[in-house]
């Protein structure tokens, strides 16, 4: 009986959110099941991006006992990015391109129904996989309005029945003929779903978009470079912070920062994750790195590249920008999610700002800024290894780059970081960090409001970064640079030079500080999304394929379980018939997997737009491929 009451409270509470006054349905019913636990129905268990779980039953004290109680293969090899979705009792799994969509009964592990991925008449799969970097990756679904939503590899976004699996709409995204594909998780907004676009790597030109959720029409698209009515940038309204204020950003903010049309292939994509806060109506998220990699071919600050952006979600206006890294010249693509928290942080003027965004980019900083104005309040290094950038200027908002680690400054055809001999691997190295993967890639960090911690799968690598000159043509690799990637060798908290080999870090960062409470070192990149819950515990996947539990305020391993494949997916957490339920994807892959995936399947380990490095070579020692679903729990009660 107490079940029922549960449910019926929930319904009413649904129901209660649809009917009020100018409140969209879509918008209403996905926040209503965000705040039940029972549910995990974004890609951040909520709106904010918080990645946590209000769910105590599996805590610092009981995650010792935590079992594998079934799996599930998806038939897949390859990279498994994202994670489930689990709504209304259903729960939703997906796999790279082509795609399959799978909706599983909790009650009988079996298949409800099974989406199988149909290319359009003239699309070439063999063709979309080519020009999709970096894998065949996809970091996940969207629910809103009865409806599963996807952003495929072949740039098309589609909306399934969520009860049946059949096709309600479709509507073609962007052209893979010019490089343009989908990997993000789209997000339901109000009446709209809001995806992007990826393809940097070929001159692709990054925008957001929203389509309405009833029948896939265009409500707006808003461009990364260009004209200011492109970006729906208002000279006069949209601001930045600059000279220790928040102020208009002026005509033609992005034109002036370009080299003739370059910005007509200047990347800023958008592949990465989007936060909406429902009560100032702005979507937030990343632009990525400008095209190409090579920074001498590319003069100026590159706007809007790198940059953090905050939009109205009705109108795609731009409200506030904020680049990170002007002029990137080391593709520390800026696309990480942004979380969104509310405690106390203080500004350069000593005001205290209660409503944040959070943000650990690849450059190696984590950035937290007044969500409602973008006022920056903190710029800090998250991994003291980096050394292409001294400190951020407060006032201006701009890095401060050590000319030692500018491959700008060391010009076309010379590996910077190689040191004297010019020859990347040998003891006179003085390398690049972090590396182009990021002293953190796009898998999501965990925020607990309990220890008001940011909890941080890290990549710990340094590289040399050797650029060169490279002519556009569409639909062709458009890089422009050759790297290789080692070991940082140098401690996480601390910056000073040691002897270990891991390339990994679970770090413990202060939001409103910017100072690392504490660091785990892992054999491997973290490439795989963390959970945080009530419980006091921290859940995460490593690349060797284990499922791991840590302790939130000390850090100290609880649990591990080896899965069959390394993760590479981002763990959710749920509730079933009052038993709290963890579930996870493996399925190695992604860059970070790449040249083993390609390795293993027969095909070149050397693909295009990979800079053909074994990024982690031994890997193959630990874990095959292969896709599986695992989802465990604590013991039942005899």
């Amino acid at each position: 009986m107490k079940k029922n009451v549960n449910n019926w409270l929930v319904a009413t509470a649904v129901t209660a959110l649809l009917s009020a006054p100018g409140i969209s349905q879509a918008n209403a019913e996905v926040e209503a099941l965000a705040k039940d636990a029972k549910n995990w129905a974004t890609w951040g268990g909520d709106y904010a991006g918080t990645r946590y779980s209000t769910l105590t039953e599996i805590n610092k004290d009981t995650a010792k006992n935590l079992q594998p109680v079934w799996t599930f293969s998806t038939g897949a090899l390859r990279g498994h990015e994202g994670g489930p979705l689990v709504v209304n009792g259903l729960i939703y799994i997906h796999t790279g391109y082509p795609h399959k969509i799978y909706a599983l009964d909790q009650a009988t592990q079996t298949v409800v129904w099974e989406y199988q991925y149909v290319p359009d008449s003239g699309t070439d799969p063999t063709q979309v996989i080519g020009v999709m970097c970096c894998d065949v990756v996809n970091r996940g679904l969207a629910y809103g309005d009865g409806k599963i939503f996807m952003a495929q590899g072949d740039a098309t976004l589609i909306a399934l029945d969520a009860k049946t699996g059949k096709l309600v709409w479709k509507v073609k995204n962007g052209d893979t003929k010019k490089g343009e594909t989908n990997t993000n998780a789209p997000l339901v907004v109000k009446d709209k779903v809001i995806t992007g676009i990826s393809g940097g790597e070929f001159g692709v030109r990054g925008f957001l978009a929203a389509y309405n959720i009833k029948d896939g029409s265009l409500a707006w698209k808003a461009y990364s470079t260009g004209p200011d009515a492109e970006m729906k940038v208002d000279p006069e309204k949209t601001t930045t912070w600059t000279d220790g204020k928040v102020a208009p950003v002026g005509k033609d903010s992005s034109l002036k920062t370009w080299q003739g049309d370059q910005w007509k292939i200047g990347g800023g994509t958008t592949w990465g994750w989007y936060s909406y806060d429902p009560k100032l109506n702005l979507v937030y998220y990343g632009s990525g790195n400008p095209s190409t990699w090579n920074p001498v071919q590319r003069p100026g600050d590159n706007k809007w590249s790198m940059t953090i952006w905050a939009r109205d979600a009705d109108t795609g206006a731009a409200k506030w920008v904020y680049q990170m890294t002007p002029h990137d010249e080391w593709d520390y693509d800026g696309v990480n999610e942004m979380t969104l928290i509310d405690q106390d942080a203080k500004g350069i003027d000593g005001k205290v700002h209660t409503k944040l965004l959070t943000h650990l980019d690849r450059n190696g900083l984590g950035y937290t800024l007044d969500r409602e104005t973008g006022e920056l309040l903190v710029a800090q290094k998250f991994d003291k290894a980096v050394n292409w950038v001294d400190h951020v200027d407060m006032k201006t908002g701009r890095p401060i780059v050590n000319a030692k680690y500018s491959t700008q400054a060391g010009g076309e055809d010379k590996a910077q970081g190689a040191g004297p001999d010019g020859k990347p691997g040998t003891a006179d190295d003085d390398l690049v960090c972090p590396s182009s993967m990021g002293a953190k890639n796009q898998p999501p960090v965990a925020y607990s409001p309990k220890t008001k911690l940011i909890y941080i799968p890290g990549n710990h690598t340094c590289m040399t970064y050797e650029p060169f000159h490279l002519e556009y043509t569409a639909g062709q690799p458009y890089v422009g640079a050759t790297l290789n990637i080692f070991p940082a060798g140098h401690d996480v908290k601390t910056g000073e030079k040691n002897s270990s080999t891991d390339r990994g870090s679970f770090t413990a960062w202060d939001p409103a500080t910017g100072t690392i409470a504490w660091n785990i070192s892992e054999p491997f990149s973290l490439w795989g999304g963390m959970v945080a819950t009530a419980g006091d515990v921290v859940i995460y996947g490593t690349l060797e394929g284990y499922l791991k539990v840590r302790d939130a305020n000390t850090g100290a391993e609880l649990y591990r379980f080896k899965t069959p494949s390394g993760i590479i997916g981002n763990v959710s957490t749920w509730a079933y018939n009052g038993k709290q339920y963890v579930g996870v994807l493996s399925g190695l892959g992604g860059w970070v997997g790449i040249g083993e995936v390609n390795d293993l399947l027969g095909e070149d380990p050397c693909v295009a737009v990979d800079p053909c490095t074994r990024i982690e070579s031994s890997l193959m020692k630990h874990t095959p491929l292969g896709g599986v679903f695992t989802v465990f729990a604590l013991p039942s009660a005899k």
